[in-house]
C-alpha cells in the first residue's frame, strides 16, 4: 500500500474510532420540551421536532428553536426550558448561521424562515424585531462591532438571490440587488460588505452598489465572524483571516476540512477555536493553524440531511461548561460532554 493510500486509511479510522467513542455521549435534550410544546394535542408544522441551536458564550444561555413554533431558552445546560421571545421570535433554521450570536456575549440575531425575526442587545431580556421580508431569511451577519448592532447583511430565502442590508439593525431593509452567485456574507459597516461565490471574494465599499473581487480565496462558511478586532470566515482553503474591513484576506494554516462550513465558534479567546463539517467537529488550539476531530455528530433520527456546508445543521459551543450542541431542522437537539483540557 503506498503511503498517500495509508494516510487515507490511518485518517478513516481515525474517524471511525471518534464516531464509535463518542456517538453514546451525545444526549438528546430536546424530547421533552417537544413533548411540553406538543402536550395537548398541538402539533408542531413542518418539518416538525427543532430547527437550531445557539450558546451565548459570556453567560452560556442555551437557545433552541423548536421548528415554525418559537424560540427558548435554557440556563442549566438543556436540563430545563422557559420559552423567550414569544410573539416576536418564531420559524426555523434553514442554515447553521440563521442563529447569529455575537461572539463577544450577551447579543444574539434571528435570521429565520417562515417566521418572525429580531434581535436581543442584552442577553435576551429584551427583544426587537426586525422588519418583515416575505418569508424572511435563509442567513445573515451583523457588524457586531457596533455596539448598537446597526448594520446588518441578509439572504433572503427562494428569491433568486435577493440580498438587503439595514442600518438601523432590521427596523428597515434596503435591497441591494440579485445576487445568486453569493454564498456567503460578511459586514464591517453599512458601507463596507464582503460575499463569498464559487470563484473567490467580492467587496463593496457603497453599501452594495457595486462590487470588486478582491480575493480568490472560496469561504464555505456562510457567514463572516468578528472577533476581538478581527474578522475570521471558513473558507475551502482553511481558516481566513482580515484586520482591514475585508480589503485583504490571510490564511492561517491547515484546511479543517474541504467542506468545513459551520463556525467558527471560540473558547477561551483566537487561539481556540471549534468548526464542523459533515462528519464531526474539529478544534484548533493555535488559531486555525492545525485541526484534530474531536467528536462525531450526533446520531440524529430523521430531520434533513444536509447537503451544502452550512446547510440544515446548527452547531453551539459552552466553552466554560466543556459542552457542544448540535441540532438538525426536523431532528433532535443534542448535547455532548467534552473532556476538560
Amino acid at each position: 500500500m503506498g503511503l498517500k493510500l495509508l494516510t487515507v486509511g490511518i485518517l478513516f479510522l481515525a474517524v471511525i474510532q471518534i464516531a464509535n467513542a463518542g456517538g453514546a455521549r451525545w444526549v438528546n435534550i430536546s424530547d421533552p420540551l417537544v413533548a411540553a410544546v406538543t402536550h395537548g394535542g398541538r402539533a408542531i408544522p413542518w418539518p416538525g421536532n427543532t430547527a437550531g441551536v445557539a450558546v451565548d458564550r459570556a453567560t452560556g444561555t442555551l437557545y433552541v428553536d423548536v421548528d415554525n413554533v418559537g424560540l427558548w431558552e435554557s440556563t442549566d445546560h438543556g436540563q430545563t426550558f422557559q420559552r423567550v421571545a414569544e410573539g416576536q421570535i418564531s420559524g426555523r433554521c434553514e442554515f447553521g448561521a440563521a442563529l447569529n450570536c455575537d461572539p463577544a456575549g450577551h447579543r444574539t440575531a434571528c435570521f429565520l424562515l417562515d417566521g418572525k425575526c429580531g434581535m436581543t442587545l442584552d442577553g435576551g431580556k429584551t427583544w426587537h424585531p426586525f422588519a418583515p421580508i416575505g418569508r424572511n431569511w435563509d442567513y445573515g451577519v451583523v457588524d457586531w462591532s457596533d455596539p448598537r448592532a446597526r448594520a446588518i447583511f441578509a439572504s433572503r430565502h427562494e428569491s433568486g438571490g435577493e440580498m438587503y442590508v439595514s442600518s438601523n439593525a432590521g427596523t428597515s431593509w434596503r435591497f441591494i440587488g440579485k445576487h445568486p452567485e453569493f454564498t456567503s456574507v460578511g459586514i464591517f459597516d453599512a458601507h463596507t460588505l464582503v460575499a463569498g461565490t464559487d470563484t473567490g471574494i467580492v467587496r463593496s465599499t457603497d453599501g452594495g452598489e457595486t462590487w470588486t473581487n478582491i480575493s480568490t480565496l472560496h469561504p464555505l462558511g456562510r457567514v463572516a465572524v468578528y472577533f476581538h478586532g478581527k474578522t475570521y470566515w471558513l473558507a475551502r482553503e482553511g481558516l481566513i483571516t482580515s484586520k482591514d474591513k475585508g480589503a485583504t484576506w490571510q490564511r492561517a494554516g491547515d484546511s479543517p476540512s474541504p467542506n468545513a462550513g459551520w463556525g467558527p465558534l471560540f473558547g477561551k479567546d483566537s487561539r481556540q477555536i471549534i468548526v464542523a463539517d459533515f462528519q464531526s467537529f474539529l478544534e484548533s488550539s493555535n488559531g486555525g493553524k492545525t485541526w484534530a476531530r474531536i467528536a462525531p455528530l450526533p446520531p440524529f433520527d430523521g430531520g434533513l440531511v444536509p447537503k451544502l456546508p452550512g446547510e440544515f445543521l446548527s452547531i453551539a459551543w459552552d466553552t466554560k461548561a466543556h459542552l457542544l450542541y448540535a441540532s438538525r431542522m426536523g431532528s433532535a437537539t443534542y448535547r455532548f460532554q467534552l473532556d476538560a483540557h
